[in-house]
């Protein structure tokens, strides 16, 4: 794994100051440490920073082809670069090192943008063809490895793995995009169709740039998409044996390494299915990771020890203290852009306990996207259901006037929360699932901002673009569309954003087996009762793997990383809640209201209400903001 940067010079070609490209590639450090270097010609500029994982000692970039008429820069990893490498060896192509970068080359000289089809695993690269003069940017299917780009004087576009190689750059502003404090406020996270700063925008997971001197910077291609539409016939027993042969690939196609190899391990479903394959596939003990809390509520250690016991993993385990709030400004650095995924805290800390150990680390990420195993898919099946038997107006009319009146009992039993699921009934599948998934609703949100951020924000909604896209969709039901928009804008915007910084702000490369492609392709085609049975998400998943794990390890509740925000708020940061409320960042710059943060702080610590979700989306705002110091 690595960090890539690099200056194009699109209108005119003109030098590139190598030392530019330097500093923006130093800030990237982190991602890797093991080596760096960059390359100038007229007009382009590469830098690289490397963390060692395959051919330690032979692939240094930025790498040039062969015949020297190609030059690259690569984060990631091409899984099936052994195969590629024998088909373009008989075709005449010429290699001198041992690993997947040379071989991305030689594909590209091949076969062009073609070659991205070929491609395996989990990638972004910038590579100049000398020939064309063209430079070829690529981000992989569904977004695993980031790449940010800017817009900068001079005809000039600056691109980096993170935000803050482009922040390097001596010409480049720092202007809020006050969208996106729409999108953050309504998500916890800045999605990829936008960037917290203005003029800077996110390449999308499955597309692709070509750009060439003299000629205005083009539009992103997309060069791969999954589709819901097709249906698999057949027999549930031969669609779990090609589900178990799929998700072996994927986990073997991952143990490739010349580092020492491991996995995270929760407990769950998913992270627990990983460690089996892999101690099915290896002639030794699986290294594996947990961590574990001080409060008993919270705390899965149990259940993770239980399957390291089954499988005779050597087995690393972290008890921490649930009071982690002493790394919030080190979150708001690592993230750059405001990120309130509060997980993403144990997160850091399982990469940090993995890293002590192993330089690779695979994850059950991305299962729950592809085979509906979150809670919010049974909602959103049931909803459907609900919504296919009372016209739309007779819902709008009885559910939401209900959703209205019905209190915010965020203090109650989960049966009887029940405002949110009244008013998504009162609406479109669309609608209803953008409002169960966002943090706040448009009500909320309008009740906290000042009336700066209402004027520059206008019309634009958060939710639009997410409705949009489900209603797009490659899809035949609300349950396809709901899926394919977690895929599309939850996944890279959240869940792998959240594992790419913690990961490489350690220097440890973290691999998604379960986000292998022909798996997400495959799972796209299940008959809903295969992924949704009764009260069970990811329903043959489940199945398939009853003969490597427990029951009660497959069927428990799910419960996932969980960090005790409403206490902080009323105990230990009771402070940072009254603080929000007085922030210039926030309040003076008409963003947001202060007499509104006063009650949201007020209500919340002395128990009238649960804010905590919000309380740490503002205050993680405010540290970003602070930690971006925006232009003047």
């Amino acid at each position: 794994m690595c960090g890539i940067a690099g200056i194009f010079h699109y209108e005119t070609v003109k030098p590139v100051d190598p030392k530019r490209v330097e500093a923006m590639t130093l800030a990237l450090a982190h991602r890797g440490p093991d080596g760096a270097g960059v390359w100038t010609a007229p007009g382009v500029g590469l830098g690289h920073r490397r963390l060692s994982i395959i051919d330690l000692e032979g692939s240094p970039q930025p790498m040039h082809s062969a015949d020297g008429r190609a030059t690259i820069v690569f984060n990631g990893e091409i899984y099936n670069y052994r195969t590629l490498r024998r088909q373009l060896a008989q075709d005449g192509a010429k290699f001198h090192t041992e690993g997947d970068t040379e071989t991305i080359l030689a594909a590209w000289q091949k076969w062009g943008p073609d070659c991205l089809s070929r491609l395996d695993g989990m990638f972004v690269f910038a590579l100049y063809d000398h020939d064309r003069r063209q430079l070829f940017i690529a981000r992989d299917r569904l977004g695993v490895k980031p790449l940010y780009m800017a817009q900068l004087p001079g005809g000039t576009l600056g691109f980096a793995s993170e935000l803050k190689g482009l922040m390097a750059h001596p010409t480049m502003r720092r202007d809020i995009d006050p969208l996106a404090i729409e999108d953050y406020m309504t998500w916890g996270y800045v999605p990829d169709h936008r960037a917290i700063l203005k003029n800077v925008t996110k390449l999308p997971a499955g597309y692709f740039m070509l750009l060439d001197h003299g000629r205005p910077l083009p539009e992103p291609r997309r060069w791969w998409d999954v589709s819901f539409e097709a249906r698999a016939k057949g027999k549930t027993a031969d669609r779990s044996a090609e589900l178990l042969h799929l998700m072996r690939e994927g986990v073997t196609s991952r143990m490739v390494a010349d580092v020492p190899l491991g996995a995270f391990l929760s407990g769950g479903v998913d992270s627990s299915s990983v460690v089996a394959l892999m101690s099915e596939a290896s002639n030794r003990a699986v290294t594996s990771c947990s961590i574990g809390f001080d409060v008993e509520s919270v705390d899965e250690t149990a259940h993770s020890r239980q399957v390291a016991e089954l499988f005779a993993t050597g087995h690393h385990e972290r008890i921490v203290s649930s009071d982690q709030f002493g790394e919030i400004d080190r979150i708001a650095a690592i993230f750059d852009e405001p990120f309130a995924d509060a997980s993403a805290l144990p997160t850091l800390r399982v990469c940090e306990l993995a890293r002590e150990h192993v330089t690779v680390a695979l994850s059950g990420d991305g299962a729950d996207e592809a085979f509906a195993g979150y809670r919010r898919h049974l909602f959103q099946l049931r909803e459907e259901q609900a919504r296919s038997v009372l016209p739309a107006g007779l819902r709008g009319a009885i559910f939401g006037a209900l959703g209205k009146a019905w209190p915010k009992a965020d203090w109650a039993p989960r049966p009887l929360r029940a405002k949110t699921t009244l008013l998504s009934l009162a609406e479109s599948g669309e609608s209803g699932y953008a409002r169960a998934l966002a943090i706040l609703s448009p009500e909320l949100r309008e009740g906290l901002y000042g009336d700066a951020l209402l004027k520059a924000r206008g019309d634009y909604r958060a939710e639009q673009s997410f409705e949009k896209l489900m209603r797009d969709a490659p899809a035949r039901s609300g349950l396809d569309r709901a899926q394919y928009a977690d895929l599309k804008f939850w996944l890279p915007g959240d869940i792998l954003t959240k594992t790419d910084r913690t990961s490489m702000a350690v220097g440890l490369e973290a691999r998604e087996p379960l986000l292998d492609h022909r798996l997400v392709e495959f799972g796209a085609t299940l008959p809903q009762r295969e992924r949704i049975r009764g009260n069970d998400g990811k329903w043959l998943m489940k199945h398939t793997m009853e003969r490597y794990l427990p029951h009660d390890i497959l069927y428990r509740r799910k419960q996932g990383f969980v960090t005790p925000l409403a206490q902080w708020f009323r105990g230990p940061l009771a402070d940072e809640a009254r603080r929000i409320a007085s922030s210039s960042l926030l309040v003076d710059s008409g963003w947001f209201q202060r007499n509104a943060l006063v009650r949201l702080a007020e209500n919340h610590i002395e128990g009238r209400s649960d804010n905590g979700r919000t309380l740490w989306q503002l205050l993680m705002l405010e540290r970003s903001l602070r930690h971006l110091r925006p232009s003047a």
